[in-house]
Order: C-alpha cells, then structure tokens, then sequence
C-alpha cells in the first residue's frame, strides 16, 4: 500500500483568529466546520490536496470524553494540556482495513478504521474513516490515517467549487515538509520508514537549527526528523512539548523566511530557478 501526506494538525486557541493570523502571512485559509460529536472546531488551509488543519475546542467535556480513545488527536490535545502549537499528522490511505491488518503484522496496536464526520458551513456533511495506531513505550506519536468518502479528483474539484482550495496572497507555494524534534533521529527513521514503508535520504546538518537530522519522502509533503547537536531551535521545542512536530515547511516562496505562528515555527524557501 502506499501513503500520501493528507494534512498537519496544528492546535490553536481560535480557529477563527488563527485566519486572521494566515491573512498576515499571505497565507489563505478558511472556516472548515464543527466537529459536533467531538467538542473541536476547525479552519483549513490547503495546498493542492495537502492542508494544515487549525483545531480548536468549543466543548471541554466532549473533547474529554473522546479522549479514551488511545492514540486519539484528542487524547493528544489532553496531555499536551491544550497548549497551541503543531500536533499530529495525517496520512492518506485509500484501504484503512488492508493498513490496519498489515500494522497488527508489524506488532503494532490498531484502533479502527472508524467512521466519522464533520458538519459544514454550508449544512453538508463531509465523511470519513479513521485509523490509529501506536506501540506501548514510544514517546514519539505515529500518524494517524484517514480514508476520505471520495477520490481524490472528485474531492479536490469540490473543494475548489466550493472555494476551499483557492491561490495564496503569498503564491503558488506547495507544503513541502514537517519537522520533528526527536533524541535520536536516527532510531525513529528506522522504525518509520520500516511502519510506512517510505524512503530515506541520507542524513544531513542544519545549521540555523543547530541539528542533524534525515527526511523520508512522502508525496504531498515529507517527514523530517531532527535531533539538537547542541543548543538551538530543535533542543528548546524538545525541552517546551517533547518529542512532536515542530516546524512546517513551504516551498516556491520568493523568500526564505520563518516566522513564529501561533505555537510553531513556518518556514518559507525560496523558488528553485
């Protein structure tokens, strides 16, 4: 089976501010829906098919309830105390139950698929399934993974009918990857790569995060792991919320540019020429 990158979870206090956030940075987003059966909320912003959720909470007590389940989003929103900042990610599978079988294979606990559904604007229902997974004693949370209702063309042409997908003030910029602050990139790679089955590229160094680190190639958006090598950016967001994605990166901006963005850190590289 193979995966592709469906979206980045990214916590925040107000949905509906975070858009006003995305305005400053050229960024588009719009209001997504509610949640009802869940206690969350949430905005979108997409690229091509890849989006960032921004997820906030409308009802404590049913945030709280659904958080029994293990390896929930919201199980993971509780013990990180809702504080703001990027949370999971989502991968995209088009047979959860062919995923779900071969992760059980793999020694792995499996939850699901599950049925779910959110609430539109407009009154329409979108649906989905939804399957988690993890392994007692692992710090580091494995995505989640979704199977949408519809195929991919026909989502993404709705999507656009329905101005979800729309071009950014900023450009034609795609989500290039997301950045995790991990000990020790080198196990996690290991396992990921082996759960995903993904590629790795060889390791590397960067220096304006004072960290080693090494990417595994995934259409829609990669997944990169750095380790700190010493004082810097990767050892303060390991020291602040743990072993979690930290950073998201764009690309085919006419800049290179981060900014500090509710919580987490948005990476903007330059247009290849």
């Amino acid at each position: 089976m193979r995966f592709q990158f469906d979206h980045l979870v990214h916590f925040v206090n107000s949905p509906l501010k975070a858009i006003k956030e995305y305005k400053k940075l050229g960024l588009y987003a719009v209001e997504g829906g509610k949640h009802e059966y869940l206690g969350t909320y949430n905005s979108l912003s997409y690229f091509d098919l890849s989006y960032i959720e921004l997820i906030g909470v409308f009802d404590q007590q049913l945030v709280e309830s659904a958080a029994d389940i293990k390896y929930s989003l919201r199980k993971t929103f509780q013990n990180d105390n809702f504080v703001e900042g990027l949370s999971r990610i989502a991968l995209r599978s088009t047979d959860l139950e062919a995923e779900a079988k071969r992760f059980r294979s793999l020694g792995l606990e499996v939850y699901g698929p599950s049925p779910l559904s959110r609430r539109r604007p407009d009154g329409s229902l979108v649906s989905w399934k939804l399957l988690h997974v993890g392994k007692i004693g692992e710090k580091l949370e494995l995505p989640f993974f979704i199977e949408w209702g519809e195929k991919d063309d026909e989502r993404k042409q709705d999507l656009i009918n329905r101005s979800v997908i729309a071009e950014h003030p900023k450009g034609n910029i795609s989500l290039s990857s997301v950045a995790f602050a991990v000990p020790d990139f080198k196990s996690v790679i290991e396992n990921w790569s082996n759960y995903l089955n993904l590629k790795a590229e060889e390791p590397f160094v960067d220096k304006s995060l004072n960290a080693s680190g090494q990417r595994l190639k995934l259409e829609g958006g990669d997944i990169v792991f750095y380790s700190p090598i010493g004082d810097g950016i990767v050892l303060q967001a390991l020291k602040n919320r743990g072993e979690k994605p930290f950073l998201v990166e764009f690309s085919d901006s006419n800049q290179k540019e981060d900014f500090q963005v509710l919580g987490a850190i948005y990476r903007f590289s330059k247009k290849n020429k």
